[in-house]
């Protein structure tokens, strides 16, 4: 029987590995019998990447741990790896060592067919041809292009890594407080991506789609009887609707237009100084005096505000780059035999935005059966025009029959609380709110159930 004629699968098993603050997704198509029995599992692992473990839990040990578990049972047949964006949380379990003992090496091991990542990670942006293209008319400002974003996401990467640097050097005078502090230092490890291996290794493991919403992907061959659907990220010539539209939205996606550019550029620049400034290798200002261990009593307080003005400013550049790397992610809807799975990464609403602005994309969302819910269940990664659209989402009543509690939405968050964002400024990750709601109308699964339990995923079927 040929590839071509080989019946769709009969069912499809989710495992949602533990792994802290983090996701690490593998679907398991099966297929029936009579097919080649080496090819009755066929298996996509999406995202696996973590920054963070429940206490007890050594980061290390944990991430070997699933990384071999998803070697042993895909036995060699990895069909597709979708990496949906580069935050640490998503990719680090990707990174290779170099005595080739790395998760990373085993993942690479299974020979992937297919490697799913965002358009914004095509290495072909990075043409110097591609970034001086489009260039403005007299009197009209600098044009935004996708190799002018690449080049701004870049910059932007580099200035993590220097915020970090920055943030230990006013943390260790104790001008920051340990929540300030904590924030900074979370959000510029986990967008700085130190370990650029699992980077490369993704660009080397298999064919590499990079894909945009709309984006058609054959799968056709190696999952038979699956269609996967690219909702999303748009690029920015099919966003540029939606860019006139909310054309006054300060949280607009595509906001690091014209000027912006030149503006991470200038940022990444400057971090690179305060970096070397911090280190001791050199000083910004070689004349002024220098005061060892104390300062004058005049000069304290002025330098208390700005050492915490400093803070707060880099607290909002680290969150304007969270959110457009969340923007980037990869949206894909699995669909076989009438059951939709919906993944989306950590995608937010500037990145939702132009799918459920389209007509077939929202008529597609209505009966999805599985929703991995967004960015580990932030406030801004569900929209209420997203949950809004979600038919089979219902209260589940003791008087409901079988069939309709087996059509009920179920919905999985990888997740763990205490790491991401805070209560009293309502951003933290879960979110309780959204967490309710999902309880209520939903079958909700967490990682967090694993973690309590021991155990390494938490797993459900959909048939």
């Amino acid at each position: 029987m040929s590839e071509q004629e080989q019946p769709g699968p009969i069912g499809l098993t989710i495992r949602a590995y533990q792994v802290g603050f983090g996701d690490c997704f593998l679907l398991t198509f099966k297929y029936p019998e009579g097919v080649d029995e080496t090819k009755q599992e066929r298996h996509v692992l999406i995202d696996f990447g973590s920054t963070g473990m429940p206490a007890g839990v050594v980061a290390a040990d944990q991430m070997m741990k699933v990384a071999n578990d998803i070697k042993d049972r895909c036995k060699d047949q990895l069909k597709i790896v979708v990496a949906t964006h580069r935050h640490k949380d998503h990719v680090s379990g990707f990174a290779t060592k170099k005595d080739g003992s790395g998760t990373g090496e085993i993942i690479a091991s299974l020979k992937p067919d297919m490697v799913i990542q965002p358009w914004t990670e095509d290495p072909a942006l990075e043409d110097p041809k591609l970034n001086e293209e489009a260039k403005p008319a007299p009197g009209q400002a600098l044009p935004f292009t996708n190799a002018h974003y690449f080049a701004a996401l870049s910059d932007m990467n580099s200035l993590a890594s220097t915020i970090e640097t920055e943030v230990k050097h006013l943390g260790s005078s104790k001008n920051l407080s340990p929540e300030l502090e904590a924030q900074i230092e979370f959000l510029s490890d986990d967008n700085s991506l130190p370990n650029r291996s699992a980077v490369a290794n993704l660009a080397s493991m298999g064919q590499n789609h990079y894909v945009r919403f709309g984006d058609k992907l054959d799968v056709s061959e190696i999952l038979p009887g699956v269609k996967i659907h690219v909702l999303g990220p748009p690029d920015l010539t099919q966003h540029a609707e939606i860019r006139k539209q909310k054309s006054k939205d300060e949280n607009e996606f595509w906001m690091l237009q014209g000027a912006a550019r030149e503006y991470w550029k200038l940022q990444a620049a400057s971090g690179e100084l305060i970096e070397d400034f911090t280190s001791g290798n050199s000083r910004l200002f070689p004349d002024a005096d220098i005061f060892q261990d104390f300062l004058p009593s005049h000069y304290r307080w002025f330098v208390r505000q700005l050492r915490s003005l400093r803070g707060e400013q880099l607290l909002g550049l680290v969150r304007v780059l969270d959110r457009a790397m969340n923007n980037t992610s990869v949206i894909l809807l699995f669909e076989f035999g009438g059951k939709k799975m919906l993944f989306p990464g950590d995608a937010q609403i500037e990145n939702w935005e132009f799918a459920l602005n389209d007509k077939e994309a929202a008529e597609l969302l209505k009966d999805v059966c599985v929703y991995k819910v967004g960015h580990h269940g932030s406030r801004n990664a569900t929209p209420k025009s997203l949950w809004g659209r979600f038919t089979r989402k219902r209260e589940d009543k003791e008087d409901d029959g079988e069939k309709e509690k087996a059509a009920r939405l179920l919905t999985i968050n990888s997740t763990m609380k205490g790491k991401h964002g805070h209560s009293e400024s309502n951003t933290e990750v879960p979110r309780t709110s959204l967490v309710n709601e999902l309880s209520k109308l939903s079958d909700y699964k967490t990682t967090e159930e694993a973690a309590k339990a021991n155990e390494l995923y938490i797993e459900v079927e959909v048939t």
